[in-house]
């Protein structure tokens, strides 16, 4: 089978090639699909870079990349009922914590890493559903249902952000979201009730302004660290901040006094962790959504799989509009 791999550190158009590999065998209790998409997200290339604090060297001796795909169960192993053979699936955790991911015509892994596709639903979308799907739908709905609260997403024009507003807006939520100049028609097209400039120096001011000074319920951040403080001023009371990314500042300094006198909650969400029945949840709302009409994520660009170099520097450019995809037809 045709793959992309890597064995060492370094910039994408120097570590990565593609090779031609075995194609695997399930074994009990796994499939084997016959990818049509691999997903690429920013995790993707960090890892490949080696830009993780502390990690000096890739984990395997050789990796495929990407968590995330979509496509068809050609084969099951002992244990999986063979019905399954032909469903159309998508894939989480496609390369956490183990060496070949979906940047290859197949992969095997657990029965329950491949989740049925609802008919309506393109490969293409099933394609963004595992990292940026999984982590909007749990940000936004973790806390329980959001119908009539109020909701702060920031940095909503990034590929979960743009899913977190459709997906709070959806579920009732008043919705607040932050980003830049450029990008508020688009945040503002997928249904936020008020999109605010994240530079603006009057910012905590202006989101307390939207909820007519009643403060925000939850807030579905991108760069904790650097919102920290602010996200203390605009939460009500009994508050939530459901944190994916901190990019900006790894090491935040906390401001806990006004955290406690709200006693605000903070969710570290990291959706690779999420055990069993809150990623069922998320997995059942996105579904809904997605036949409902209430989401349809975004899709910047496709590449072919000998362009996944590319692929992987187009998803750490700012500006993106959306997914990134890798083209495995």
């Amino acid at each position: 089978m045709r793959a992309i791999s890597y064995s060492k550190f370094g910039p994408a158009s120097e570590v990565l090639e593609q090779v031609d590999l075995p194609t695997p065998t399930p074994a009990v209790g796994e499939v084997l699909v016959r990818l049509a998409f691999s997903g690429v997200n920013p995790s993707d290339a960090k890892a490949r870079a080696g830009s993780r604090p502390g990690v000096t060297k890739p984990a395997f001796h050789q990796i495929v990349p990407h968590s995330d795909g979509a496509g068809v169960i050609e084969s099951v192993g002992e244990g999986v009922d063979p019905a399954r053979v032909g469903q159309r699936v998508w894939i989480w955790n496609g390369q956490w914590q183990r060496a070949f991911g979906t940047a290859a015509e197949y992969i095997t892994l657990s029965e329950g890493q491949a989740v049925h596709l609802p008919d309506a639903i393109s490969l293409e979308i099933g394609a963004t559903l595992g990292i940026p799907g999984l982590t909007a739908a749990h940000t936004v709905f973790g806390g329980g249902d959001v119908a009539g609260k109020t909701l702060l997403i920031s940095g909503g024009a990034g590929a979960v952000g743009h899913n977190a507003v459709q997906l709070a807006k959806w579920g009732g939520a008043n919705v607040i979201t932050t980003c830049s100049a450029e990008a508020m028609d688009r945040v503002r097209a997928a249904g936020a009730d008020h999109v605010l400039d994240y530079t603006s120096g009057t910012l905590a001011e202006d989101i307390l302004k939207a909820t007519n000074g009643q403060g925000v319920d939850r807030a579905v951040e991108v760069e904790f660290g650097a919102n920290a403080a602010l996200l203390a001023e605009v939460l009500r009371p009994n508050g939530s901040v459901a944190a994916y990314g901190s990019g900006k500042d790894m090491a935040p300094t906390l401001p806990f006094g006004p955290y406690l006198f709200k006693a605000i909650t903070i969710d570290i969400v990291l959706i690779y962790l999420l055990p069993d029945a809150p990623r069922q949840k998320a997995i059942n709302r996105l579904h809904l959504a997605l036949t409902e009409g209430g989401l349809t994520p975004a899709i910047h660009a496709q590449y072919a799989l000998k362009d996944a170099a590319t692929a992987q520097d187009a998803v750490m450019t700012p500006g993106r509009t959306g997914a990134v995809l890798l083209d495995l037809s």
